[in-house]
């Protein structure tokens, strides 16, 4: 009498290793939508945190630190130390993405406006994506 091994046959296992790269495909695209999303909430904290900032440094010093040229907020150019050293903020965020996207920061010659820019990497509430956003006070 034949005994026969029990198994699983080839297409058994290819029809499972589909399924499960099928299910990991779907895994990762929802894992780098909210990497995406995580990183443009903290853009949006981070610009609060800056305009906070100015704020603060404009109610001590009756105008905002003047950069008529368009800087890049790096955390060690003029900006950001002039807001460190008048104790305005501790630490000036950087984009999650720097250098590839940067924060960055323009004012009038006299300090009386200023406009800070950011990038998003998708479109929400009244943010567009990219590099066009900006705040003014």
């Amino acid at each position: 009498m034949k005994t026969f091994k029990r198994g699983f046959t080839l297409i058994e296992l290819l029809v499972v290793i589909a399924i499960i790269g099928i299910l990991a495909s779907i895994v990762l695209a929802s894992l780098d939508s909210a990497r995406v999303k995580g990183r443009d909430a903290r853009r949006l904290a981070d610009i609060d945190a800056i305009k906070k900032a100015l704020a603060l440094y404009q109610n001590d010093n009756n105008a905002y630190p003047v950069s008529v040229s368009t800087t890049t907020i790096s955390g060690s150019d003029a900006v950001s130390t002039t807001l460190k050293t008048a104790g305005s903020i501790s630490t000036v965020p950087t984009d999650p993405q720097s250098p590839t996207t940067d924060y960055t920061y323009s004012s009038d010659a006299s300090g009386n406006t200023y406009m800070l820019g950011y990038c998003m990497e998708r479109a929400n509430n009244g943010h567009v994506q990219g590099c066009g956003n900006v705040v003014t006070p």
